[in-house]
């Protein structure tokens, strides 16, 4: 079996290489942990045996071992200005047999790998087992888990008035009626509450009802939403459209059986 407090040892070890001292990079360890408890917690909900939560578990504490390096690189999370961050976390474990400091077994290496190449991508790749396909969704929900819970506080700390003030674009919430996530392409400009917009639509993205359980008992659209008070009329109409939209979808999915 894994030993899971082992993992997490040498994960802060490793990562304590790293300039800890800056927030950006601090606050990718921290959600590292967060996303390795969301991994625990939805495999669990799942009915998963011990001995696929701890893997599951264990993929949630690596699916970002590629951002450190990313950003000590290139200054920047953007895997369009950058690297895909998941083929490079891939490919630093393969290094000179990495992962084998965080798992003895070998049996589960094309599982994680898979998992963590596949979690930040806009789709999964296809020609992944059914199994691999499997811990690939539950990576990306415990992923985007907390990435909504960053955007209740973490996000926009020092951009507050300025989005306020901003115009919600026509064609996110198009997108957002049509229950889609965003794709961000290059060249393409963002209004300022269009970026809050753009994470809540990652409830779109969520795969297991148990996901869809954690993000409503937490109450994360609302709390994002609560943080923002638009002046321009239309778009605090838009925006209050957003929060029922997406809050609807979340209890559709939670009364599906």
């Amino acid at each position: 079996m894994i030993n899971l407090k082992q993992a997490e040892k040498i994960f802060l070890e490793e990562t304590s290489q790293y300039d800890l001292q800056n927030e950006n990079i601090k606050r990718k360890q921290l959600h590292s942990l967060r996303v390795m408890e969301n991994a625990k917690a939805i495999a669990e909900r799942l009915g998963l045996s011990k001995e696929q939560v701890e893997i599951s578990t264990l993929i949630g504490l690596l699916h970002d071992i590629g951002r450190f390096e990313q950003y000590t690189r290139y200054q920047t999370y953007s895997d369009q200005n950058s690297v895909d961050h998941g083929e490079l976390g891939v490919s630093l474990l393969k290094e000179n047999n990495r992962i084998r400091k965080y798992i003895t077994e070998e049996q589960y290496d094309e599982i994680i790998f898979k998992a963590i190449q596949n979690h930040g991508k806009y789709q999964i790749q296809e020609g992944v087992s059914k199994e691999e396909l499997f811990y690939a969704k539950l990576i990306r929900d415990a992923d985007k888990l907390d990435i909504l819970y960053e955007g209740c506080d973490i996000f926009w700390k020092n951009d507050i008035e300025a989005i306020n003030e901003s115009i919600l674009s026509k064609e996110i919430l198009e997108q957002i009626k049509k229950q889609e996530t965003v794709l961000r392409k290059k060249g393409r400009s963002f209004q300022k509450i269009d970026s809050v917009v753009e994470l809540m639509a990652l409830v779109y993205d969520l795969n297991y009802k148990e996901s869809f359980a954690i993000l409503k008992e937490a109450d994360y659209i609302n709390q994002i939403t609560n943080r923002f008070e638009l002046q321009d009329k239309q778009s605090k109409e838009d925006f209050e459209l957003v929060r029922r939209e997406i809050n609807q979808y979340i209890q559709e999915k939670l009364e599906k059986k």
